[in-house]
């Protein structure tokens, strides 16, 4: 069975969007490597005009969605042992390695938040985890969702081609990726360093090796520190 992606969403419109194109787009359509399902959220609403929300409980500002309703539209979908995500920017944030697990777990079942939110309780029923894609609030969980996607089917076999090209990428081993460069050698006065284009391939290793360091450094703090706990003995001290 291809991996599964089923996206309960007010706007299965959004989908496929950047889903359906390139080598994410080839391995759904031409390849059958992964599936893509919408389920539309407000076809659940028992209310003629399909209205989904209603007013925060305890008072103040925009709607929240209602917890039958999404219940319901779960409830419709088989869910088959799939992980449950909730898109929320006050969720987990996104990691490689989560990513990763996810990958591997035949496939996802991701929900799309409006207005200010969804109820916590269906969250906390049906078991939700709620991840965030960045410290920024969206409009909406669809570009989140599709971004979680894309993230989980290009680590499936097959779908891009060059697995070896995926373990120096960056956050597959805790540090950023090097900085790439192509033809032509010269683009406005900038040259690309020598060492690319020396033939050596030890040192084009070593050197991709020392700009990762650099940019993770220089970048991400925080992945370096835990980058040199992770380095050090049992009980040693990260330098």
């Amino acid at each position: 069975m291809p991996f599964l992606a089923t996206v309960l969403t007010m706007f299965p419109e959004a989908f496929p969007g950047p889903l359906g194109v390139s080598l994410i787009g080839t391995a759904w359509r031409e390849q059958n490597l992964w599936a893509l399902e919408t389920v539309d959220i407000r076809r659940f609403s028992n209310d003629k005009r399909g209205f989904l929300d209603d007013t925060p409980a305890g008072g103040g500002p925009g709607q929240v969605m209602r917890a039958d309703v999404i219940a319901s539209a779960l409830d419709s979908v088989e869910a088959a042992g799939r992980p449950l995500l909730y898109m929320s920017a006050r969720g987990r944030p996104l990691t490689q390695a989560r990513v990763r697990a996810w990958s591997q777990a035949g496939g996802l079942i991701v929900l799309c938040g409006r207005f200010e939110g969804v109820d916590q309780r269906v969250i906390d029923a049906r078991g939700f985890e709620e991840i965030s894609v960045g410290d920024a609030v969206l409009a909406g969980g669809e570009a989140a969702a599709q971004l979680v996607i894309e993230a989980c089917v290009r680590l499936l076999p097959g779908v891009l081609g060059q697995a070896a090209s995926l373990s120096e990428e960056s956050f597959e081993d805790g540090l950023l990726e090097h900085p790439q460069f192509t033809r032509p050698r010269t683009f406005e006065g900038r040259d690309i360093p020598a060492v690319l284009t020396s033939g050596h391939h030890g040192e084009v290793a070593k050197w991709r090796r020392e700009q990762r360091a650099l940019a993770t450094r220089e970048r991400r703090p925080d992945l370096w520190s835990a980058h040199l706990a992770n380095q050090q003995p049992k009980g040693g001290k990260a330098q």
